[in-house]
């Protein structure tokens, strides 16, 4: 088996087909149907299958891709790694972000990462879950994490700032006559919620719990954007970073009070290399908002 098996097999599955993953990878197609061919004989089983919208991978050729996808990021990164040098810094970062932490900061802190090393790559995506974001921490996908704290966080984890918490409201709802908000003012208020497994729902029901809240939920979404927009609308209150409020919306949004903060984190991979090291340097310079008290770190 070769690296460029396994890229060509990740290609396949993401593409749903070969024409398209030769077409993606600049290769002629019968190569890339030869290689996959080949790769199948060596391992004896069939990952992929043929469907009437494209080829799918097969229960063990998911198994396969997600190991194989593993293998070509720590190649990747080895490849940068031995490429970089004083000024140049060339290769992939892979980076997941817990969905509403870090969205002012984030962006400033790549912005700064591509002008220093214009050749490195980096992928970003969003991750809910901090059960997920901790699996594809411990399996070495990621290069970097951002996400907040808990129970489950590594113990060198960076701790960055404090994400403050805002309530937004619905037009002409009353509170907003208030500079901030009681958080007793709100029981009984339908809300919009986050899925159930998310940290910022988490957020939500330890508030709800520590000042006696029973919030009904009005509806659950995935993304923060769409809760401050249907609670714009009336749908129900939510509570947000106050960094993830989209522009249009402050004069809908509060400060809550007792004040609501949850500390942000860094998760780097073992052994972090020089643009995953760069890349964290670039989050502490940015402006987290800092909490009355918090524990040291």
């Amino acid at each position: 088996m070769s690296l460029r098996q396994f890229e060509y097999a990740l290609a396949v599955a993401e593409e749903g087909s070969v024409t398209a993953a030769a077409e993606r990878l600049h290769v002629a197609q019968p190569s890339v149907s030869q290689q996959i061919r080949g790769l199948e004989r060596e391992l004896g089983v069939e990952l992929f299958a043929r469907t009437p919208t494209g080829l799918v991978p097969t229960a063990v050729g998911r198994a396969f891709l997600r190991d194989a996808k593993v293998a070509v990021s720590a190649a990747r990164r080895a490849r940068a790694t031995a490429r970089a040098g004083a000024e140049e810094l060339v290769g992939e970062l892979v980076v997941a972000v817990q969905m509403g932490f870090g969205t002012r900061q984030l962006p400033g802190a790549l912005g700064a990462l591509r002008r220093r090393f214009p050749r490195l790559e980096v992928t970003v995506f969003e991750e809910p879950s901090s059960a997920e974001l901790e699996r594809l921490c411990r399996r070495g996908v990621l290069d970097l994490a951002l996400m907040a704290a808990c129970q489950r966080s590594p113990a060198d984890a960076h701790h960055l700032g404090d994400e403050e918490f805002v309530v937004v409201l619905g037009a002409g709802h009353p509170q907003l006559a208030a500079d901030r908000v009681e958080l007793r003012e709100l029981a009984g208020e339908p809300w919009v919620r986050f899925d159930r497994d998310s940290a910022l729902d988490g957020v939500l029901s330890e508030v709800a719990r520590d000042h006696g809240l029973a919030p009904t939920t009005a509806a659950r979404v995935s993304q923060t954007a769409t809760a401050v927009r249907w609670a714009a609308h009336g749908l129900g209150a939510t509570l947000v970073p106050a960094s993830a409020v989209p522009h249009g919306y402050a004069h809908l949004v509060r400060p809550v009070f007792p004040a609501v903060s949850h500390p942000v984190i860094a998760v780097l991979r073992h052994r972090a290399g020089p643009a995953e090291t760069a890349l964290l340097a670039f989050l502490r310079q940015e402006i987290w908002a800092q909490p009355a008290f918090s524990a040291p770190v």
